[in-house]
């Protein structure tokens, strides 16, 4: 449980030290913000593969087929339905809208609001890592999305103070939302372990919503600001780093 609770806490904090470094770098450029957070996506792609979906199939007995796909579509057809209530990243920051302009106010709000919400399956995606009993992968799991979080903190930083939100205001907003992914990893723990029947269906489920938060929101905001090329590349680094630190932990 030590090791769960210091887990979440790192998760969460990732989102604070990217808008730590948010407030130090004002001006990060895109393309080191796309590098950058494609590394984190490829890093979570093989964490949803290796340590959620693949270890679905292992525990689902009988019908593992079944249970998984099962599990990877419910799980993305949720994060879906979040969108449609609270659209995130490229749905709000348009290409007219970039972060260093000036922004109204409740459009930001409603960007930070989406992070926040997105964080919540992100942070049960690392708890049920670790109700599967393996820490290995579910460190595994729990890093991917620290990774990511660490960009997406910075991105929290700019339109906030573009707003006119202070500064004070703009850092508890980060913490809010680095807290929620808290909350997420300790309940996606806790169901896992109280019902171990579900924990087949509950992996799959995570993965789905890994899989879903890397096709839907990371690969496109990677590629909409001219750095493809670099981002395809960062997404298979991260992806070989987490494969080869797979093999080496097991």
């Amino acid at each position: 449980m030590q090791m769960v609770l210091i887990t979440a806490l790192g998760v969460g904090g990732a989102t604070v030290i990217g808008a730590l470094i948010g407030f130090i770098f004002k001006n990060i450029s895109h393309k080191f913000s796309d590098i950058v957070l494609s590394f984190a996506a490829g890093v979570m792609l093989a964490a949803a593969v290796l340590g959620l979906i693949l270890p679905s199939l292992e525990y689902g007995g009988r019908f593992k087929i079944l249970i998984t796909v099962a599990g990877i579509f419910v799980g993305a057809a949720c994060l879906n339905l979040v969108d449609k209530l609270v659209p995130h990243l490229h749905k709000l920051m348009g290409p007219e809208d970039e972060m260093h302009h000036n922004a109204k106010l409740g459009k930001v709000l409603l960007f930070v609001t989406a992070i926040a919400i997105h964080n919540l399956p992100e942070g049960i995606a690392a708890g049920v890592g670790f109700g599967a009993g393996n820490t290995a992968q579910a460190l595994i799991i729990a890093g991917g999305i620290a990774l990511q979080n660490i960009p997406e903190g910075m991105v929290i930083i700019g339109p906030m103070l573009a707003a006119g939100v202070s500064a004070r205001k703009t850092f508890v907003c980060a913490m809010i939302t680095g807290l929620i992914e808290v909350v997420g990893t300790l309940i996606g723990y806790f169901a896992v372990s109280i019902a171990s029947v579900i924990l087949p269906f509950a992996l799959a489920f995570a993965g789905g919503t890994m899989l879903y938060v890397i096709s839907d929101e990371m690969i496109p905001e990677t590629h909409a600001h001219g750095s493809q090329r670099g981002a395809t590349y960062a997404l298979l680094v991260g992806f070989c780093v987490m494969l080869i630190t797979d093999v080496l932990l097991g």
